[in-house]
């Protein structure tokens, strides 16, 4: 059993037992329970129900593993050929590392 649902603005294929790492979520702890209820699409033992737009009474229990994750390091260089100009920035997004507890649908 799996769903496809929106978490932070982006999709994920979710399982129980899974560990997901999603963007940064504001003012949750360790240890926390986070609920997201915005299935889009959940497939059931082979019967797949297709949110219109979403599933209704489908739900995905999460619990907070650690609230703030930093990811690897992106460096952004832009360069201007010939003419000296050249600027690296770095980044490093902020994830919350989420363990699915449960999947109901």
């Amino acid at each position: 059993m799996y769903v496809i649902a929106e978490i932070q603005g982006q999709q994920f294929k979710i399982e129980q037992g899974m560990k997901l790492f999603v963007h940064h979520i504001q003012d949750v702890e360790a240890g926390a329970t986070v609920e997201f209820e915005k299935i889009l699409l959940a497939d059931k033992d082979g019967k797949v129900t297709i949110g219109t737009p979403t599933v209704k009474g489908a739900k995905v229990v999460c619990e907070v593993k650690t609230a703030l994750v930093k990811g690897e390091k992106v460096l952004v260089f832009h360069k201007r050929r010939r003419k000296g100009y050249r600027k690296l920035n770095g980044h490093r997004q902020q994830f919350t590392e989420l363990m699915v507890k449960e999947v109901v649908a």
